[in-house]
């Protein structure tokens, strides 16, 4: 009889120990689903240069690292408006994302089709973009493409 309440007390408390994660859990998974789904509408707005919504979305201090530099919110936001960019068409493979508290990271692997000082060119990145929860918003930090080959995946 002993043992038997013994294993429905160790029952109990793993019931109430999976009821109290599950929440966790799921805000993880939402959190996940929001950021994944921010970062597809970040690349329609960068084809559309929409710097308003865009302007809105990247943090003040953020910073964008491409193959030919490092800059800032302005002077992203400023190569997008005037054209010397265009992210013309992003095709992402394959999405990863990790929630640490009130930061997301995001990798994707693309293909982007873009018109550099007009010329159009075509590569293949990961690009890495972290997130930071302000509020009910999440803005973003870093945007950083890395050259890799087409047979990289993303664990």
């Amino acid at each position: 009889m002993k043992s038997l309440i013994t294993g429905i007390k160790i029952l109990l408390i793993g019931l109430f120990l999976i009821a109290v994660g599950m929440p966790s859990f799921a805000q993880n998974a939402d959190a996940e689903q929001q950021v994944t789904d921010l970062s597809k509408q970040k690349w329609q707005w960068m084809a559309d240069k929409n710097v308003d919504e865009l302007a809105t979305l990247f943090h003040d201090k953020s910073k964008f690292v491409h193959m030919s530099g490092t800059w800032s919110k302005d002077r992203e936001l400023e190569i997008i408006e005037s054209g010397s960019i265009w992210y013309k068409n992003t095709d992402v493979h394959e999405v990863a994302v990790e929630i640490v508290g009130d930061t997301a990271i995001l990798w994707n692997r693309i293909t982007l089709v873009a018109v550099v000082r007009g010329s159009e060119v075509s590569n293949e990145f990961t690009v890495t973009e972290v997130y930071k929860q302000q509020e009910d918003d999440w803005k973003l930090l870093d945007l950083t493409f890395s050259s890799v080959r087409d047979t990289h995946s993303i664990e």
